[in-house]
């Protein structure tokens, strides 16, 4: 491969993409421009002291870790939820699946939030709604109750999907972006696959309300562990509150930041709406997010095929109990935990190889082909899950096929996360929204056609039929961002 192609006009490509049709001088061009100063400065989230910005990071993947958990916890018990409230198979289905489909909604309002107000104050607000939420579910009298409950709880539980990308965007340089993000995802990737396991022994051992009573009181602590530990981390917000501390000194309103001079003439409610209607736009009009989230969909959907099923699998096929059954999760966490950290170092270790040969210019092409590995890894281990359920070959074999299908998707996600990153660096969050509601709309839906597709294809036929989709989609889209993805980023509207 040759690297121009994903540096060439790159320096054009991020001024069309990501500043708006103000031209903002440089520090030197006007005094009165309030800017971070270089080499260092002890307010910009990216020359924060380490322990500084593990501790934000930590507290998102905490966070993440309970929201996510939620997310499927209640997976064993939806035969029991079912029998108490009288539920039908569809409305059993809602139950579950109603939390990811808000997910998908509230990442379009909570990023651009975000982006206005600050990350520090809407994980505040998103953390005490979900609580509140969740808390209710734990409570419901009935079933409509438990599917309104269970969807504000995933409206607010979304907050960090967007906050996520905006916050390690906001402190994490190009160099440290596998690693922090390898350190990131560590526990929320848990999340998922811990949720049913826990479901699983609480569903058998006691109520199935002890599922959100116990969540609702880890979410508590969080909560107060985020109002000591979490900082602003927003550039704009920061470099704003400066300006006026300076305004306010010297007296002269002069001062200004780059991004008060872009908003100057808009009002309030303009730079709001304009904001809030960001994700929706980027998703419309800008190919770079339309293949990033394409690609990153499947796959998401795939995870939560595997997630939603799995359980049926060892108490139909293996005819085991509930919780032996929700054992097997482990398998589907180790492969995400390890390929998140195998992915970590190769992202990395590829970046900088690739940007000393494309002369050290920074693009974010140049996490196009960490991509690959395992956009093959996946399909390889979708068919091995699939014909060794089929045969009922011993549980190892499954397990192994699983956590290969794990451990591929992983890899394949965290580079596409790391280039609408990069891609996007001034609207990070909104990026990540735009990206989520993809996601979360096959986390929604595949689940629905998942019992319907492995009961009529049986569990083998059905994983090959996923397994080669994917080849067929995974391996052409990310070389369309490798060759053409700054053409791209040239060509596109502005992100403002």
């Amino acid at each position: 491969m040759t690297f121009n192609h994903a540096t060439e006009a790159n320096a054009d490509a991020i001024m069309d993409v990501e500043l708006a049709p103000i031209q903002i001088g440089s520090k030197q061009d006007d005094p009165f421009l309030v800017v971070f100063t270089a080499p260092f400065d002890p307010d910009n989230p990216k020359d924060w002291r380490s322990s500084r910005k593990w501790a934000v990071t930590d507290v998102l993947s905490a966070t993440g870790f309970n929201r996510i958990m939620v997310s499927t916890i209640m997976a064993p018990a939806l035969s029991t939820i079912a029998k108490e409230f009288d539920m039908n198979s569809a409305e059993s289905a809602m139950a579950l699946s109603i939390y990811l489909l808000a997910t998908a909604f509230g990442p379009l309002v909570i990023g651009p939030l975000s982006e206005v107000y600050g990350r520090k104050p809407i994980l505040h607000a998103s953390n005490i709604w979900f609580l509140i939420w969740n808390i209710a579910c734990g409570f419901a009298p009935n079933k409509g109750v438990l599917i309104a409950s269970r969807f504000f709880a995933g409206f607010g539980a979304s907050a960090v999907y967007a906050l996520a990308n905006g916050v390690l965007g906001d402190v994490w340089r190009p160099e440290q972006r596998g690693r922090s993000l390898g350190v990131y995802l560590l526990i929320p990737l848990l999340g998922a696959a811990v949720g049913p396991i826990i479901g699983g022994f609480m569903a058998e051992r006691a109520t199935w309300r002890w599922m959100f009573w116990s969540t609702s009181i880890f979410q508590a602590v969080m909560v107060m562990v985020s109002f000591f530990s979490f900082w602003e981390t927003h550039e704009p917000l920061i470099l704003r509150k400066r300006a006026e501390q300076i305004r306010k000194e010297t007296g002269d309103s002069r001062y200004y930041t780059a991004d008060e001079r872009i908003h100057a003439n808009k009002s309030a409610i303009g730079i709001l709406g304009r904001a809030l209607i960001r994700p929706v736009r980027l998703l419309a009009f800008h190919p770079i997010i339309q293949i990033a989230s394409l690609i990153s969909a499947f796959y998401y959907g795939i995870l939560y095929i595997v997630l939603s099923t799995f359980s049926d699998l060892w108490t139909h096929q293996y005819h085991e109990s509930i919780e032996i059954s929700g054992l097997h999760y482990i398998a589907a966490a180790l492969g995400e935990i390890i390929g998140s950290q195998i992915c970590a170092k190769l992202m990395d270790s590829l970046y900088h190889r690739l940007k000393a040969r494309a002369n050290g210019e920074h693009s974010p092409e140049l996490r196009t082909p960490s991509i690959f590995p395992g956009a093959l890894l996946g399909p390889l281990g979708l068919l091995i899950y699939g014909w060794a359920a089929t045969y009922r070959l011993h549980w190892i074999v499954v397990d192994i096929g699983v956590f290969i299908t794990m451990l591929g998707m992983q890899i394949t996600s965290m580079p596409l996360q790391a280039y609408v990153m990069e891609a996007y660096p001034q609207h990070t969050s909104s990026a990540g929204g735009a990206t989520q509601f993809l996601r979360s709309l096959t986390a929604f839906l595949f689940p629905l056609f998942a019992p319907r597709m492995y009961q009529v294809l049986g569990y083998g036929w059905g994983n090959t039929t996923i397994g080669l989709i994917g080849l067929v989609f995974g391996l052409p889209a990310p070389l369309v961002i490798w060759y053409y993805g700054a053409k791209l980023r040239a060509k596109a509207y502005s992100s403002y």
